[in-house]
């Protein structure tokens, strides 16, 4: 039984918009303990197989510093590991699928999500913060005449929900990540469209009315991240 927040709720989350001036856009996002810093970098080119299409590209890179976890990881294998890659498809994933590629033609966004301190939730984080980060960036082309509308179509952000001992938990962190029966990740538009689920059945299969408990609390924790996005993005979001 939790004893700091309840099983429906998620920890504190804050977003921090324009974090690394630099960048066209970024934020620093936390979740509890996990703070993920997200840069959103335009490049006007696009992947080979785009040329003569008109259209842009949304993609991304995760990666953890060496010591974002109890215990230092490589840079090598934070770089490369098979985790990363999979996270940072992922991320990449998700904010095409809110985002208008026909509108941003031969430009390419780069997000990036760099873990510096990781409690659990890295990659919900990391998706939620990068969709801020990128609608921050592509403002920046609009007001610079490079693009003529915005091409965000919708919020999408994620959230963890896990079950142990029958008890449905809602954005978990790490100690609970390492212990819960069920694991999984739910990526979710503003609509309430699902764009991605991860589940896995850690330490015992799942039934039908179990999936649906954690899929209610998922859209919940989705309401709760949207709320956060618009109180930076509302200006800019006309949705």
């Amino acid at each position: 039984m939790r004893t700091d927040r309840n099983n429906d709720q998620l920890r504190p989350v804050r977003i921090t918009p324009n974090f690394i001036s630099h960048a066209e856009g970024s934020v620093l996002v936390e979740f509890g303990q996990t703070r993920v810093i997200c840069t959103a970098s335009v490049e006007e080119n696009i992947p080979k197989w785009l040329y003569g299409t008109k259209q842009g590209w949304v993609t991304a890179e995760y990666g953890m510093l060496p010591r974002s976890t109890h215990q230092r990881i490589k840079r090598d294998k934070a770089a490369t590991g098979g985790r990363t890659q999979e996270i940072s498809r992922l991320i990449g994933r998700s904010l095409r699928s809110i985002t208008n590629l026909n509108q941003m033609a031969d430009i390419s966004i780069m997000v990036d999500c760099d873990v510096i301190k990781a409690d659990g939730g890295t990659r919900t984080a990391s998706i939620t913060g990068g969709f801020v980060a990128l609608t921050l960036a592509l403002q920046k082309l609009i007001d610079q005449n490079i693009i003529s509308k915005m091409p965000i179509k919708d919020y999408v952000a994620a959230v963890s929900v896990g079950m142990r001992e029958g008890q449905i938990l809602l954005d978990l962190d790490y100690q609970e990540d390492s212990s819960v029966d069920v694991d999984m990740n739910f990526v979710v538009m503003g609509s309430g469209h699902f764009v991605e689920i991860q589940g896995t059945a850690e330490k015992g299969a799942f039934t039908k009315t179990q999936m649906d408990q954690m899929t209610d609390h998922a859209l919940l924790g989705c309401r709760s991240l949207f709320a956060v996005q618009k109180e930076i993005l509302n200006s800019i979001l006309k949705f």
